[in-house]
């Protein structure tokens, strides 16, 4: 884990997928906060910080969209601290730049083709970035304090001092997660 750890900032619904293995992607441009204005891995591992504000069912293919309602109702919007559940390791940080590779990957994760498209779309000069993520779960959530810089569209946060998270265990067993992984590749001819 990192000595100062940070975590990407992600709607709570795609963290459920990924916590549960229906998915290993993420899909990013970067928050309208960035200081560069585009997305930038800044740690191969990090925490999974989850969000509410704008996950809407119908940017969920239809047998996903009960995620936004689940998550949800795990929210409390008057909360000191927010317990993150997932931890990931990027084991690929793939560039997409059209609509076509970005098909390829429509059977590999959660989102509508519509929203999919509109994030390769928006900032289009800038490639949509993939993450292929290795996803772990702490053995209890680890508590951190909900502090004001963490808010506002900005993909990472810091953390500060290392929270604890005792062990933690990997959501998929490595041949599952190898096969997704090389599915998704094979998929975009990599």
């Amino acid at each position: 884990m990192n000595a100062n750890p940070v975590a990407l900032k992600e709607w709570a619904s795609a963290i459920r997928a990924l916590k549960e293995g229906r998915q290993i992607m993420l899909m990013r441009k970067g928050g309208i906060a960035e200081e560069t204005k585009r997305f930038e891995l800044k740690s191969h591992s990090f925490y999974l910080y989850p969000t509410y504000e704008h996950q809407r069912p119908e940017l969920l293919k239809e047998q996903y969209r009960h995620l936004v309602g689940d998550t949800l109702g795990e929210m409390d919007a008057n909360a000191a601290e927010i317990g993150l559940t997932a931890y990931a390791e990027a084991v690929h940080d793939l560039e997409i730049h059209d609509l076509e590779q970005l098909e390829l990957l429509y059977p590999y994760h959660i989102w509508s083709e519509g929203l999919a498209a509109e994030r390769l779309r928006w900032k289009a000069k800038e490639p949509l970035h993939v993450l292929l993520l290795r996803v772990y779960v702490p053995e209890s959530p680890v508590s951190v304090e909900i502090l004001p810089e963490y808010s506002g569209c900005r993909s990472w946060i810091e953390l500060g001092a290392p929270p604890e998270s005792g062990s933690l265990r990997p959501v998929l067993d490595d041949e599952t997660f190898n096969r997704k992984v090389a599915d998704i590749l094979s998929a975009l001819g990599r």
